[in-house]
This record gives C-alpha cells, structure tokens and sequence, in this order.
C-alpha cells in the first residue's frame, strides 16, 4: 500500500507539474494571427515552445526572466518560402545565416526553382551536425533529379530513367521534403514536358506534397508568360496537389500589364477547389547570372563547354546573335542590365550597356564575350511597379528573398517590403505585411508547428519597432545586414539580443506536418 501511494503521488506531481518557464517577453503589440491584430500580451516560453500566453504583466510579479518591450511589435518569425542559402548553411563559417536573420527571418526554404539536394537526408545530417542559424526546410529539385538520371540532355526520359527520377522524388519526400519543385525555364528543367513534370509530381501527392516552380515563362521566352500560369495550374490539377507559384513577377517589357490576367487564371482554378498560394520578393529588378537572363536554352545544353564551343561557332552566329538581342530587348533593353558580382575585371557596377560601349561592341556581342569567361553575375530591372503591387496585395501572395549574391534581396528583402510598401507607399497594413511573412507562409507550405504565436507551438518570434528598421543594402553594395530586428528567438533560444548575435545556433530542419 505504502508503494502504491508513493507511485501514484509521482504521478500527480508528474501530470500536474508546470514546466520551466525560461522566458517571458511581453508587449503592448503582440500579433495575434487570427484577428489579424495585434494584443497586449505576456508570452512564456519554456524550452522551444511557447507554453503560455496571457494578459500583458501576468507574469511579471513572479520570478522569472521577465522581458518587458514596451510598444515595440512581437511578431512570429518570418518565414522565407523561397532562398538560395544552402550553400551559406554548409559553411561552418556562414552558418549563423545572419543575412536572414537580421531581416528577421527565422526559417529559409531552399530547393526552390527545380534545384536541390540530391539527399535531402543526408544534407540535413551534414548541416545539423554543425550548427545552423536558422530553420531549414527543402523541396526536392526536378533538375537536380533529371540531371542526375539523364544529365543537361534535350530529350524524354525513357521508361527505366524515369522510374529513376520517381524513385529519387520518393525518397526525398519520405525524408521530409514539402513537395516537387520546377524550374522549367533552366536547364535541363526547360527540355521536360508537362507530362514528365506531372508524373513526378503526383508521386510527390502521394506524401500530400506541394508543387511549388519557377513558371516556363515570366515573359516571352518561350510560351509565355500567361500559357505558363496555365501549365503550372495544369500539373497542380492532373496531380491533385497545392500549387505554389515560386517569386511570381510578369517579367520584362512585353507582358508588363499582365498581371491582372494572370491573378484572374489563378483566382479561376481557387473557385474550382485548387489550392495556390505564390511568393514575391519586393524589388522591380530580378537576379540572375548573364548568360541565365539573355543567352538562350540550346547554346546552353550541355554545360560550359558545349556553350563556349557554339559561342565560337561562326556558323551559328547570326542566330545567336539575333536572339541574344531578342532577349536583351526583352528585359527593357542593355541599360536595364546591371552587372552586379563576376571575376571578370573592370565590369562589375556598370551595365551591359555601359560594358558594350567601353568595349566598342554590340550589347549581345559583348554578352558572347563575357559568357565564355566566369559567371557574371547581373540585376535585370525588368518589372513595372503597377504589376509588383497588383500582385502583391493579394492575399494568397506571401513575402520572399529570392535571395542569391549581386541582389541585396538577399539581405533585405522583408525589411524593403515593410519600409517601401508598408511604412512609405502604405500598399499593405503593418498587419498585412506580418501576415503574409508568417502564418499566411506556413499555411502555403504545411508548416503547421510554427508561423503564430499559439500556446504549444515553437518559440520562433521576432521583435522590432517598424519605424528603426533600415535597409542597408543597395545594387551598388548587395551584401549589408539590415538592422532594427534587434530581438530575435529560435526554438526558444534568444539567437540576436539588443541587436546583438549571441552565437547560438539553434535552427532545426522542419518537415511538413
């Protein structure tokens, strides 16, 4: 009897016993999600979730680390659906992430645009076991899975390779993939057919995936810009899965305007049950490398050196030639060209107009001469602001960076979008912008455990006052950290305090639930 009771008052302690709280941090705007509002609240913390939230000074007559930040927001974390970070998380030496983490950006999705790790499962292991900043979530890359079976080759897949390609998209999905995603206007994504695209993604439907792709065309490339909205919806549709429309923008001089038609494709397949959400990152100029934006697929197919070796092709120089000016004319002409980062001396500042002149030559002959040296790297200032906020203020469109190096997307891309289009243009409510940052982010990507701030999710939050954030980077200096996220909590861990990096690593890889 006597060990009955001691085993059943262990038990009582045990069920009835509060958890440690480690944290509270309280304020007169905390952002509440479901009203899209914002509340006077304490929010405890206790490990790497959130256990408790109540009225504002609940807690602060007891003894704990109590955090009072006045009027200034606490916001969930942001949620970056769309990056280029992978390469930053590998490195021990980049790994904090800071350029995101300074925007206050809490969680990085990378694998966009049909690029991936071939191993999602042992990428994780590797960046796990030193350390990363921020939270990391993957799709699996459509090219990397098709190179990696048929190389950068134009032609279909064979039964046996494709049965490959659905094995490696099935493997990725069961290590924790959110879904498939494309990048049809890149090599060798472009030489696929929608069919080969929609078999890859039912499998990834299988493990109630997402379809997430950088469209065929953003312009007049290829189907255009509209007929590729029409694509993706179509293999969403033949596959029975969420469509997510990776960094969508109406690119370049020829479907500027077109941004309505594409938001009323959208809005149409939303009625018949589809469900879309897309990202955009706040900026009129895209990022890409110079023989990406102007040189076209065929002369790339096969990789360098099969492109240096058409490039010196005499025979084949007319019609390069002729489209390479196409796609110059395209993206609003030379001087919309801004060479951003390259190892090529003497360029990088200038646009390829500025470049051609010095040189004596055409734009498109100066671009044959720089494609055959190292990456350069350029800024294409190719959207009208009318289709940026057209796009923008719908409420299945989320924020994003896009971020890759030459962009200062990479390094400010929230805080452009609350400073621009919050604070200066009022495009969105300061409500609005956290929104779609966050919860609205979560929701497009099936992260259910994190993207609010709700009793028994993770800590990721996020403080701040709208009016001290500053965006730092330019086109002229990409790579500034912007400042005013001076608090920052991952996983309960208070990784930037006072505007401080405290050295705490403390990202997790996040599976879809």
């Amino acid at each position: 009897m006597k060990y009955l009771l001691l085993t059943l008052s262990v038990l009582s302690l045990s069920v009835f016993a509060k958890p440690q709280i480690d944290y509270v941090i309280s304020s007169e705007r905390v952002f509440n999600s479901d009203k899209k509002s914002f509340e006077a609240l304490d929010i405890a913390i206790c490990g790497k979730t959130i256990c408790d939230i109540g009225q504002r000074f609940k807690y602060r007559s007891l003894d704990v680390n109590y955090i009072d930040y006045g009027t200034k927001v606490i916001s969930p974390g942001f949620i970056d659906p769309h990056t280029h970070s992978l390469s930053e998380l590998k490195n021990e030496k980049t790994s904090a992430n800071l350029n995101y983490l300074t925007q206050g950006v809490t969680t990085v999705i990378n694998g966009n645009d049909g690029k991936s790790p071939l191993s999602i499962a042992k990428t994780t292991k590797q960046l796990l076991s030193h350390g990363i900043g921020t939270n990391v979530a993957f799709f699996i890359g459509h090219n990397t899975v098709r190179n990696a079976v048929m190389g950068k080759e134009d032609r279909q897949p064979n039964t046996r390779e494709m049965n490959k390609m659905k094995a490696l998209v099935e493997r990725n999905m069961q290590a924790g993939a959110l879904g498939l995603s494309t990048g049809l206007y890149y090599l060798p994504g472009t030489f696929a057919t929608t069919e080969e695209v929609v078999t890859l993604a039912k499998v990834a439907a299988n493990y109630q995936g997402i379809y997430e792709t950088h469209l065929r065309d953003e312009s007049t490339f290829n189907i255009g810009f509209l007929n590729a909205v029409k694509e993706a919806i179509h293999v969403a549709e033949q596959a029975k899965m969420p469509l997510h429309l990776g960094h969508i923008k109406a690119l370049g001089v020829d479907v500027w305007g077109q941004a309505n038609d594409a938001i009323a494709l959208v809005e149409a397949a939303q009625q018949r049950g589809i469900k879309i959400t897309a990202d955009q990152y706040p900026w009129l100029a895209s990022g890409t490398s110079i023989s990406g934006a102007v040189v076209p697929s065929w002369v790339r197919e096969g990789g360098k050196k099969a492109t240096i070796k058409r490039l010196k092709d005499k025979r084949l120089y007319q019609q390069i030639f002729t489209e390479i000016s196409e796609n110059i004319r395209r993206r609003g002409g030379a001087e919309r060209l801004l060479i951003t980062v390259t190892e090529q001396k003497g360029i990088t500042g200038k646009t390829l107009a500025e470049v051609a002149k010095d040189r004596s030559l055409t734009p498109a002959d100066t671009v044959i001469e720089l494609a055959q040296g190292p990456v350069v790297k350029v800024a294409s200032f190719n959207m009208s602001e009318q289709d940026v906020n057209h796009f923008m203020v719908k409420p299945w469109v989320v924020t994003s960076s896009d971020g890759s190096n030459g962009h200062p997307r990479k390094y400010a891309s929230f805080a452009k979008k609350l400073t621009t289009y919050v604070l200066e243009q009022q495009v969105l409510s300061l409500e609005t912008f956290i929104y779609q940052s966050t919860t609205a982010t979560a929701n497009a990507l099936n992260i259910s455990d994190r993207g609010a701030i709700k009793h028994g999710l993770s800590a990721d939050l996020i403080v701040f006052d709208p009016k001290d954030v500053t965006v730092n980077a330019s086109f002229k200096q990409w790579n500034v950290l912007t400042s005013g996220f001076n608090d920052v909590f991952i996983n309960g861990q208070h990784v930037i305090k006072a505007g401080t990096f405290t050295g705490a690593l403390a990202g997790e890889f996040i599976k879809p639930h």
